[in-house]
Parts: structure tokens; sequence; C-alpha cells
């Protein structure tokens, strides 16, 4: 027995629906829909009617949640009991982040910090996902629109995506007539560099990059336009954006950890405080 898969599955029985559960665990779709149908294929019975408006219990679904409540209530009075042990807050907390974020989740970190002083953060900066389920971190912070399905966590904002150049350059340009810093092929996979490519002719890169910050300090310098997140470019005062951001360019922002951590409480207490600093900076997830 996978205790996860009987909370998917009341998740979905008392939302009524797989996007109900997904928000409530912070998960894909595809992810709750794999619990159900590996819940299911255990207890060799179907527990849910799928209809266009919705998932219906079965009578079998509707007798496993008669069974199932009473549990998951004590399951919430026992995590609460133990809470208490682990409430001093003390240890390490191992966090890996990017450095397009490192700009406003510092500020949050040094609130943290002052609050719970008996935490130490050891934090790695690198821009692509280290192996949670190693313990090569405890918890990622991290942009992605496809977060690894082992992992936990919550979206706590999105990240916009516009065209920008500097005064400099613009005035030394003709309008429109555009010289572009790119991603280098390191950054192959982001939307902006799809952009690029679909839009942009070959012959007007004018350089390619490795880091996100470096393409914002490029454009900055009048190497050319670029396109940029905004949180990086509308901190830059000589940078003008040329145009609005694009809906199709947006990146999640998600706070991720493994599923054996998420009851501790240190890790708890850590993502949730994290979750509420960058939402406020981010805006609506």
């Amino acid at each position: 027995m996978d205790w996860d898969d009987y909370q998917y599955f009341l998740a979905v029985a008392g939302g009524g629906s797989v996007s109900a559960a997904a928000r409530r665990f912070g998960q894909s779709h595809s992810t709750v829909l794999r619990r159900l149908d590996k819940l299911e294929t255990a207890l060799d019975v179907r527990l849910f009617e799928r209809f266009q408006t919705g998932y219906v219990l079965t009578a079998s679904g509707e007798e496993l949640q008669a069974l199932l409540t009473p549990i998951g209530e004590g399951m919430q009075d026992i995590e609460r009991k133990l809470a208490g042990q682990d409430a001093a807050l003390q240890g390490t907390i191992r966090v890996t982040t990017t450095d397009t974020l490192m700009a406003v989740l510092l500020p949050v970190l040094a609130d943290f910090r002052a609050r719970y002083p008996g935490i130490q953060l050891q934090i790695t900066v690198n821009n692509s996902f280290l192996n949670l389920s190693k313990r090569d971190a405890d918890v990622a912070i991290r942009p992605s629109n496809m977060p690894p399905d082992n992992l936990v966590g919550r979206k706590a904002g999105t990240l916009r995506t516009a065209p920008y150049a500097s005064t400099a350059y613009l005035a030394q340009r003709p309008r429109g007539d555009h010289e572009w810093i790119a991603p280098d092929d390191s950054l192959a996979h982001l939307r902006q560099a799809r952009w690029l490519r679909e839009h942009v002719p070959a012959d007007k890169i004018a350089a390619s990059m490795d880091t996100l910050l470096g393409m914002a300090a490029a454009v900055e310098a009048g190497l050319g336009a670029g396109m940029l997140l905004c949180l990086l470019a509308d901190a830059r005062p000589g940078l003008v954006r040329l145009a609005d951001p694009d809906p199709a360019l947006d990146t999640d922002v998600w706070i991720l950890t493994h599923p054996d951590l998420r009851r501790v409480q240190r890790i708890r207490v850590f993502t949730a405080f994290v979750f509420d600093g960058l939402a406020a900076v981010l805006g609506p997830a």
C-alpha cells in the first residue's frame, strides 16, 4: 500500500476533478492520472466514472472513500503531534537555484535567516536540475514549465519575457532594424531561443551567450537587442522594452522538494516562507 496514492484518490474524490487534485499537490495532470491508474490496477477495481463535467465515484469508490476518510483524519492528527518534535527548526537546508532568480531570492533568504537563525542555508547556483533523489539538494527553486514528476512542490509565480534594447543602441540603429543577442546551444531548449530561431535570420545574430544574465548585460552594453526576462531587464534603467511580454514565452517558477522531505518541519516552513516571498514579487502563480 502506498498512502500517497490514496491521498491522490481522496483529493480527486473531494474536488471532483483531476485539476483540483493537481492544484492541491502542485503536480501535473499526468502525475495525478498515473497515481489513479496505479491504484485502480492494484485494487483491480474502477473507482471513478470519467465524464466531461468531472469525476464521479463508483460504488467501489464511495466505499473506499468512506474507509479512508477516518484514516486520513488520523494521519493528520499524528502529523500535528509529531511536528512539535521538529519545531525547534535547527539544522541545514541545501537549496539549489539559478542565477536568474538570485536577485529576488536573496532578500527572501535574508528575511528567512533573520526569522529562523537556527537554520543554516547551503546555496548552490546551478542552471540545471540537481538530483534531489540523491540528496544533492533539499529544495530546488527553479524556472520550469515541466518540473520533474518525482518531485513535489508549488508554483510561486511566472517569469515573463519581452524584447529589449539599450537607449544608446536605439539611438544608433534604424527603427526595427536590429541585431540580436541570442542564447547559445546550451540554452537552445529555452522558449526565447526557439523564438529567435523562428523570427530572426542567422545573419542578424550579433552574439550568443550561455547565461540569461549575460544576455541582459550584453543588451545593456549596446551589443544588440534581446529577448530578456522582464525580471532582469526592468531592473536596468538603461534598457527600453520594445514590445509587451509574449505569453507564449512565460516560464513558471517552482519550489520543489523530494516527497520524503515534504513533511520535515524545517523544509515545510522554508518552502512556505519562500513561496510567500517570491509570490509577492512575481505576482499570482
